[in-house]
């Protein structure tokens, strides 16, 4: 049974999933906001330096969430979106502290 959405987090069994917009080739890796879609879905917008051939690019947002968020990279995997910029992440933990840490982070960080 899924949980609630919050903003671009849901909780869903085993974790939490996460929306992202990924930008590859960027200047710097960062997580910049969160943003709507014209449906209204959200999704965090993110940038990495790598480009998108042979997985670079997911990995590398793979390692700057984990890093962002404290979480191991093993628990973070690309579940839809892997060859596009509109991603599904599912981080393996327990969903609602999960998304306690990431709501924490984000207004840590004014995202």
């Amino acid at each position: 049974m899924s949980g609630p959405r919050i903003g671009p987090v849901r909780v869903a069994e085993g974790g939490v999933e996460v929306a992202i917009r990924l930008t590859p080739r960027a200047g710097r890796n960062r997580i910049e906001a969160v943003v709507a879609d014209a449906a209204g879905a959200t999704a965090f917008k993110v940038s990495v330096t790598a480009p998108p051939e042979g997985g670079k690019a997911n990995a590398a947002l793979i390692a700057l969430l984990a890093k962002a968020w404290r979480v191991p990279k093993t628990g973070i995997e690309v579940v839809a979106g892997a060859a596009s910029r509109n991603k599904r992440l599912a981080l393996a933990g327990d969903g609602p502290a999960l998304a306690a840490r990431i709501a924490a982070w984000r207004k840590e960080h004014d995202v």
